[in-house]
């Protein structure tokens, strides 16, 4: 019975196997267009956050610390996780200022806090 759960025609795959099989039938010049479509997304965003850093500084807003990191979804999480446990949410005021999902299932999120707890 063990045979059958693990062998190769029971359709259990590694992801290895997932991630070959899925390049291999996505069309031609697929996975270079999603290598372009995620850098161009980089660029906008880092372009909207430099708008938004600098308006927010002369507002006086500058006392956030921000940081701005595009993970894998389960890294993204993992990390946002150890931010908020570093950086309690009661202290430091932490929160997840904004995110989105890049193709990829890549997450780009930006945590903030205040610089010091009370």
């Amino acid at each position: 019975m063990t045979a059958n759960r693990q062998g190769a025609g029971n359709g259990i795959e590694s992801d290895a196997e997932r991630e070959r099989q899925s390049r291999q039938s996505a069309p031609e010049g697929y996975w270079p267009r999603q290598s372009e479509a995620l850098a161009r997304a980089r660029k906008q965003h880092e372009s909207w956050t430099a708008k938004r850093r600098k308006s927010d500084a002369g507002r006086g807003n500058a006392a956030w610390k921000r940081v701005t990191l595009t993970l894998p979804r389960a890294e993204a999480q993992q990390k946002a996780r150890e931010f908020f446990a570093k950086y309690p949410k009661a202290a430091y005021w932490s929160e997840v200022e904004s995110w989105r999902e890049l193709p990829g299932d890549i997450i780009e999120f930006t945590l903030r806090r205040l610089p010091s707890a009370d």
